[in-house]
């Protein structure tokens, strides 16, 4: 999909420039409809119901195409199960016979089966008919996004396009001209078709009826105006019957576009009468239901293996809705031409790329790496948004994560043994790249880079390293390096004298650092400590650094895992500490007080917090990753948890009417943690504006490669523009003007700094009661 010789950066920098554009703004209209429709319905409950109908239908999937097959039979048409797209393309061209042509429409199974280019070789004309494909098709151009290939390109190119090619009477410049030449131009085309195309939203085994959920209609007028009609499908596409397609009606249209349905919802059982109308002589064209034919091509192509792939068989419950897409800020700046493969895009992609991607894009055999998922797999930084936007909740960082895992040591993305099976970490590096075995190990740079602070921080920052930097690790010189501090987070906490004067009988915490606050912005760390201790809780320092976040977010499953592991092992005595007497606490006086009860375990990093809460339970025992997760708190949360039971907030620093615009990490937000920071701090007397801006861009790792600068900045820019509008920076401002900039994540924080040229504060600094007097 990209342009000869072009590298990775270079494309993304074009496709910024070029495409950009137009896909940020269908894509977040899509994604801020998508928020307006799913607030109208009990989206939670919905979405439940329809996951488990998936999980169910993939469960008895050899079930349902024998019961399917039965049904078409008996009302007249035919079923074949397709092995791969090869077999899948005989079986179509046997149906399309001596046809001459050939109308399509909806049927995204086909674009992955390169249906198109087999039926042109054998002489058939193909018109695709939805909009947006047939635009394509035109521009002969790869699709673009899942629900809306063509979403990439503006209104003045299509016209450009169709005047170029079609050279009509008047030239094409408005939507409603453009809408209204392709209208006749493709009903001529459908009026005269030998056959039809379709594919299926659902396929309702117990009766043979296709769903086809459309905005155009054509579909239906491909399923009923030819003689006959072929339905391509893949199998995931089953379900048992009509009782369990109301949940994915009812989220379809609002997952994908914002609507609360979609302009045409048809329910065909074929072979079915044909209602066209010749409007001359007010005769119908075509016989009824016996003079038509129907034929069903179920579609395998490598998904009865994902179905027994652990780790990619969720990719099967997918029912091709693009909010994955849509609530992406990667994909919302470069859409699917960067973010996506031969067939598919967004963050699914890897998973249907992967699965059913078995050769190479010259045809050749592409051995142990799928080149699709190569190519993009690493835009997915892992925020997690997509899943909470997923209407059948799919772990789409997940399926990103094992298949980059896989990819990393050298191993078939689609067909090894479940990484349950465990997993040593000699053999995760055979694929991987330097720069991801650096931040991957990156706990192990941090506490070298503290031990020989400060000369390391100048080291690294000369231009010969930073040159060296950029070509070995594909660090993008541009970027600042964090500078790594000599007294580190848990030294300090080694050499401190306690400062609870009078602690809480049942609380006490234990304050995980991530790597980020115990090497570089130690005083974060530090202000949590004097925040949780000025409210009466007893505060410790872990003595483990790190959750794996970083090994995990490179795809270096093993590693992560042992992290997991190692973090399990130093955890658990905090968590069971039992009994009355237990332990003594030395108090800033000098005096000792009992602790009775586990303690808390309270993270900084929202992203570490995400990974014990949403990663352990793939990585640890169930029941040991469950008891970490139900005793884990992001620091504003459990503030907030104090101060709702009672605990004065007196001794924190107040706000006294300061502004603030507050930006909340990817992952505290699909948390559902962000809100707590909110109203801590209103209640502290800062007057805060939060962000719309969901994400600022930089992901960790992801805005230090070289690759990727560019797009992450793109997206942070954004979010740095809504920063400066609310405090009125720019050209002419008073810099005294100027609010506060908050942000929760070490990534956010960064970015932030660097864009607006003055520094982002974690909001527990402004709660440390060492910043200045106390006032109510």
């Amino acid at each position: 999909m990209s342009a000869d010789n072009e590298s990775r950066a270079e494309r993304i920098r074009r496709l910024l420039e070029t495409e950009g554009p137009t896909v940020k703004q269908n894509a977040q209209g899509f994604n801020e409809g998508r928020y307006a429709a799913m607030a109208d319905v009990d989206g939670e409950r919905l979405r439940t119901e329809a996951r488990e109908i998936k999980e169910d239908a993939i469960e008895r999937l050899p079930e349902l195409i024998e019961t399917v097959r039965e049904c078409v039979e008996a009302n007249g048409g035919t079923v074949s199960l397709a092995d791969d797209a090869a077999d899948a393309n005989e079986h179509i061209a046997e149906v399309c016979g001596d046809a001459d042509s050939l109308v399509k429409s909806k049927s995204m199974t086909t674009e992955e089966l390169d249906v198109n280019e087999h039926l042109a070789a054998r002489g058939i004309d193909v018109t695709e008919t939805d909009l947006g494909e047939f635009v394509l098709q035109v521009a002969d151009e790869a699709p673009s996004h899942l629900i809306a290939p063509g979403f990439h390109k503006s209104t003045d190119e299509i016209a450009d396009l169709f005047n170029a090619r079609f050279d009509p009477a008047e030239p094409l410049e408005t939507p409603e001209g453009l809408t209204a030449f392709a209208r006749d131009h493709l009903g001529e085309r459908i009026r005269d078709a030998d056959v039809g195309m379709t594919g299926a939203n659902f396929v309702l085994a117990e009766s043979g009826t296709l769903a086809l959920v459309t905005n155009e209609g054509n579909a239906r007028k491909c399923a009923v105006t030819p003689d006959t009609h072929v339905a391509v499908a893949g199998v995931e596409k089953l379900i048992p019957s009509v009782d369990e397609l109301g949940p994915m009606i009812e989220l379809l249209a609002r997952s994908a576009t914002g609507q609360d349905i979609a302009q045409y919802v048809s329910l065909l059982t074929p072979p079915t009468d044909s209602p066209t109308i010749d409007f001359d002589s007010e005769e119908p064209i075509g016989g009824g239901a016996e003079d038509r034919e129907f034929h069903l091509v179920l579609v395998d192509n490598g998904r009865f293996e994902m179905r027994e792939d652990e780790d990619l068989k969720e990719t099967l419950y997918c029912v091709r809705c693009g909010a994955c897409s849509n609530s992406c800020a990667n994909f919302q700046h470069v859409g699917g031409h960067a973010f996506g493969g031969e067939t598919y895009t967004g963050g699914i992609a890897t998973g249907w790329e992967a699965g059913t991607g078995g050769e190479a894009s010259d045809g050749t055999d592409a051995g142990s790496i799928s080149p699709a998922s190569v190519e993009f797999n690493d835009l997915c930084t892992g925020c997690s948004r997509c899943v909470n936007a997923c209407p059948v909740k799919i772990d789409v960082p997940w399926i990103n994560t094992v298949v980059r895992d896989r990819r990393n040591r050298g191993a078939d993305p689609s067909g090894i043994e479940s990484l349950a099976d465990g997993l040593v970490p000699d053999s995760e590096s055979a694929g991987m790249d330097w720069g991801k075995r650096a931040f991957g190990n990156i706990d192990t740079l941090a506490r070298l880079g503290s031990a020989t602070a400060p000369v390391s921080n100048w080291l690294a920052d000369s231009a010969p390293a930073r040159a060296l930097l950029e070509r070995g690790l594909g660090i993008d010189a541009r970027r600042d390096l964090p500078e790594f501090r000599r007294e580190t987070l848990r030294d300090w906490d080694q050499r401190r004298t306690p400062g609870v004067a009078s602690p809480l009988t049942d609380r006490e915490a234990v304050l995980v650092p991530d790597v980020f606050t115990n090497h570089v912005d130690v005083d974060r760390g530090k202000a949590a400590v004097r925040t949780l201790e000025a409210l009466g809780v007893p505060v410790r320092v872990a003595d483990v650094t790190g959750t794996g976040r970083a090994p995990f977010s490179q795809g270096m499953i093993a590693t992560a895992r042992e992290k997991a592991e190692a973090v399990a092992d130093a955890l658990a005595p905090h968590l069971n500490v039992t009994g009355t007497a237990g332990e003594r606490f030395r108090l800033a006086d000098g005096s000792e007080a009992s602790v009775n009860a586990g303690r808390d375990l309270v993270f900084v990093e929202p992203s570490d917090l995400a990974m014990v809460r949403a990663e352990y339970d793939k990585l640890l025992p169930a029941e040991q990753a469950e008891n970490l997760a139900d005793g884990s708190f992001e620091v504003l949360e459990y503030v907030y948890g104090l101060l709702e039971n009672g605990v004065d907030p007196a001794p924190l620093t107040r706000g006294d009417g300061e502004e603030l615009t507050y930006h909340a990490h990817c992952q505290q937000r699909t948390l559902g943690l962000d809100a707590h920071t909110e109203a801590v701090l209103g209640r502290l007397g800062y007057d805060v504006a939060t962000t719309e801006a969901e994400c600022c861009g930089m992901a960790g790792s992801f805005g230090y490669k070289a690759d990727y600068y560019d797009l992450s900045v793109a997206v942070g820019e954004s979010l740095a523009a809504e920063v400066e509008a609310a405090d009125g920076a720019g050209e002419g401002a008073n810099d005294d003007t100027d609010r506060r900039v908050v942000a929760s994540g070490t990534s956010c924080e960064e970015q932030l700094t660097d864009l607006l040229d003055r520094p982002a504060t974690h909001p527990v600094e402004l709660l440390d009661p060492a910043r200045g007097p106390t006032s109510e």
